[in-house]
């Protein structure tokens, strides 16, 4: 990646300032709560319970303190006060990838009877002008597609779009009825994995990995991996759709302890829908102990087999970077 060379203002402002994670917390979960309640889901509801939670608790605010550059949480950030309350905010979160420091900005957001007044703008400057003060090598965020105005404003502070993906989530379903094809979902055998490796490369960007937290790497066949998933104790499940001897594509389960636990698709340019759409319904149904189930894909693609597996679109972000 290439350093950051947009110009950026950072002219200061009276209402404009570093947030305080001792005493903002609360009132910033509040802000985005109300700024973001249309659209948020059981995660985002969670991720505000637990920015509330951390608030009241001083062992976790004092560790916090120490750890603002290295922990990939929102421990850094501007907020812009005015009328005795937080009516903006913007989150910064660090990243390394390979030695170097990426920031991703978060949470920006503006309480509704302050909107149309520049301070998202503003909040977003200062944002970028920290991270070129720690001299990072990229800042990302990402937006929501069906936000023409936040896209507008991120595009004019000099962010360009490097990947859009949709978000499909579905309940687990014991039940399900699979459509009877001469398409068979067998395990994923090794002899796949040059295909599968190659496949989740091109729908998974490298320019992402930063962000990712699964290394994908572990789905590799072998004794030495399994020695590794039994010592990190990841119960991964993988399948593969086959026609006679010919590959189709293949989808991995990689539960993490979260609400909904991720699954991966890899398949090529020839796969077709069918083969995506028979192992999704596959693993809605041998999954039934799960609560919910969720992917990533890239925005456009395949969204017939989603649809006819169940899945339903969460959302599509923009991935933006300056």
């Amino acid at each position: 990646m290439s350093s950051i060379s947009i110009p950026v203002k950072t002219e200061k402002h009276p209402h404009l300032r570093a947030l305080n994670m001792f005493r903002d917390l609360s009132a910033v979960a509040d802000l985005i709560e109300l700024c973001f309640a249309n659209t948020m889901d059981n995660d985002g509801q969670r991720y505000i319970a637990d920015m509330r939670r951390a608030s009241r608790d001083d062992g976790f605010l004092n560790w916090a303190s120490h750890m603002t550059e290295t922990a990939s949480l929102p421990l850094t950030g501007y907020v812009w006060e005015q009328d005795g309350r937080i009516v903006g905010n913007a989150s910064l979160i660090p990243f390394r990838d390979k030695g170097k420091r990426i920031y991703l900005l978060a949470n920006i957001a503006v309480h509704p009877d302050y909107r149309r007044r520049g301070i998202a703008r503003l909040l977003t400057r200062r944002a970028m002008q920290y991270g070129r003060d720690k001299k990072a090598t990229a800042l990302w965020l990402h937006v929501r597609d069906d936000n023409p105005g936040a896209i507008k404003l991120y595009a004019d502070l000099g962010f360009q779009e490097i990947a859009r993906r949709t978000t499909w989530v579905a309940r687990p379903d014991a039940f399900i009825q699979i459509p009877q094809t001469e398409m068979q979902i067998v395990a994923r055998h090794p002899r796949f994995w040059s295909f599968q490796q190659d496949w989740l490369r091109r729908l998974h960007p490298d320019a992402l990995s930063w962000y990712r937290s699964f290394n994908f790497n572990a789905l590799r066949p072998g004794l030495a991996n399994w020695f590794y998933l039994l010592f990190v104790d990841m119960h991964i499940k993988q399948w593969a759709a086959v026609r006679g001897d010919r590959l189709l594509a293949t989808l991995a389960w990689v539960p993490q302890g979260g609400r909904s636990e991720p699954l991966y698709v890899a398949s090529g340019p020839r796969s077709g829908p069918e083969a995506l759409m028979q192992l999704l319904m596959h693993a809605r149904r041998v999954l039934s102990n799960q609560s919910m189930l969720s992917l990533e894909y890239p925005a456009g693609e395949m969204t017939e087999a989603f649809t006819a597996a169940g899945f339903q679109d969460r959302r599509t972000l923009l991935w933006m970077r300056a």
